[in-house]
């Protein structure tokens, strides 16, 4: 007779819950994302994402909170090492871009800023956004002007990285494109995007 299988604890089921919840809405966006396609991915029943989230968009907004966990905690962690100010922002930039190789949080993102027009979501989109404003205002250091053009270049850094443009630095448009985005990160965005991103299109 097989032993019993052993259950994970909660807590354990609900962070495999929120991983697969990222995979799932970066690959299909809010709308077409189900909750179903999200149990199936977390090996665990819909009935159980549903007792534990309660809906698509509770389950939605725990998963946006926690991407934004991770991208106040990625610049935290820049900042707590130190160093010259005037490097301060290529290397939060780099922990950027780090973060966006995991796609589900990289488009997480981008669904989640654009979804300041709903009711449930918006405030949570706000929250957030402001939230690592004032990191990089009030703890990296950065002047309102430096921070918002920081926020606005990342934007840019992550509708780049989206419609996978660092596969086709054959042209010269995108080549010229990353290089004036990414500067000092342009051949660490080509080493970890270009050839991934390649191997998607074909």
């Amino acid at each position: 007779m097989n032993p019993p299988r052993q259950r994970l604890p909660a807590a354990e089921r609900r962070e495999s819950i929120l991983t697969a919840a990222a995979e799932v809405f970066g690959e299909r966006g809010y709308a077409a994302a189900t909750t179903d396609a999200i149990a199936q991915i977390a090996g665990i029943s819909q009935a159980y994402v549903i007792r534990t989230f309660g809906s698509k968009e509770a389950l939605f907004i725990a998963t946006a909170e926690r991407v934004v966990e991770r991208v106040a905690d990625a610049f935290r962690a820049v900042i707590a090492e130190g160093g010259p100010q005037e490097q301060i922002e290529p290397r939060l930039g780099e922990a950027y871009v780090r973060l966006a190789e995991d796609r589900g949080t990289l488009v997480t993102l981008l669904h989640l800023f654009t979804l300041g027009h709903d009711t449930g979501i918006g405030p949570v989109a706000r929250e957030g956004f402001l939230r690592i404003y004032t990191i990089l205002r009030d703890e990296a250091g950065l002047s309102a002007t430096r921070a918002t053009a920081f926020l606005g270049n990342g934007m840019l850094v992550s509708t780049i990285l989206g419609l996978h443009l660092p596969a086709s630095t054959d042209d010269p448009a995108v080549s010229e494109l990353l290089g004036s985005t990414f500067r000092e990160n342009t051949a660490l965005v080509t080493e970890l995007f270009g050839s991934a991103t390649a191997a998607n299109n074909t």
